[in-house]
């Protein structure tokens, strides 16, 4: 099997790029500079060069502030890109792994209520900004094609690459003794280590459709934070503050919770947080 991932020199296609040169495995990355999705006939090209068996697509706009004031770029990569990709493979029997968010869903109290465990794969999405809704569409282009298609939901994703709230958390301890942080937003975070494995896992049994991958339990940002200080060994002190008190451009889902079930019923294992979080924290450390 021979694989091809964009979105290379991003935290997740960092990740595959780690997980593919440790175990010899055949694969060509590209960053988003040398393979644009969102060109069809340079992405037909470079598919058609490198001839893989499987198309893992890691490049995606994430800019979620950024996108309330520029939609068309949010939607030219999250659903553009991915038409393009979902053909291409579609007609060259080329398999296409794609990665999706939790905020797909709104996260509003009534969810809450009814999906106490979190959000299951079809729970009617109702993303509540840009970058949600572009990365719906993009979820609906592949339901939507002939492409044999994996689609994959991570939630507040983290890894040892790019930027992540572990890790600014970690800079911001450098330099504070105290940190705000909101305490009314709650979710699970997906390692980037571990959507690599589960990802193989699911490649591995032949399984298609949508999954979510995240660490198991629900937890707050702030009570995230203080668990990475203490397990990083910082005596920085973390302070809970609403929503109300960070005002950011974009709105985020006050619960986001994906539940692990499904990946459960198909014979995974979901993440332990602290145990990820550990094993995150000392690849930080080594990098």
């Amino acid at each position: 099997m021979k694989y091809l991932v964009t979105g290379a020199s991003g935290q997740l296609g960092s990740e595959w790029l780690r997980y593919f040169r440790e175990n010899q495995i055949p694969f060509t990355g590209y960053n988003s500079a040398q393979f644009d999705i969102t060109d069809k006939y340079s992405a037909e090209q470079i598919i058609d060069e490198d001839k893989p068996d499987v198309v893992i697509n890691c490049a995606a706009y994430t800019k979620v502030d950024q996108a309330e004031s520029e939609p068309d770029k949010a939607f030219l990569v999250n659903e553009t890109g991915v038409k393009n990709l979902a053909e291409a493979c579609s007609k060259r029997g080329i398999n296409l792994i794609h990665y999706s968010t939790d905020y797909v869903f709104s996260g509003a109290k009534k969810d809450r209520e009814r999906y106490p465990d979190g959000y299951p794969e079809d729970a009617p999405s109702d993303p509540i900004n840009i970058y949600g809704k572009s990365k719906r569409a993009g979820e609906i282009v592949l339901e939507n094609s002939s492409a044999n298609w994996l689609l994959i939901r991570v939630s507040w994703l983290c890894g040892a690459s790019g930027s992540n709230f572990v890790k600014t958390m970690l800079m911001l301890s450098e330099a504070r003794d105290r940190i705000d942080v909101v305490s009314d937003q709650t979710g699970s975070p997906s390692f980037t280590f571990d959507v690599v494995e589960k990802t193989i896992q699911l490649m591995q049994k032949e399984l298609t459709g949508i999954f979510h991958v995240s660490s198991r339990g629900e937890i707050s940002w702030a009570d995230f934070a203080r668990e990475i200080f203490e397990l990083s060994g910082k005596t920085t002190d973390v302070q809970n503050i609403s929503s109300s008190e960070f005002p950011v451009a974009a709105k985020r889902p006050s619960f986001s919770l994906l539940s692990n079930q499904k990946i459960i019923s198909a014979g995974l294992k979901p993440a332990d947080r602290r145990e990820a979080l550990k094993r995150l924290l000392q690849q930080i450390k080594l990098s």
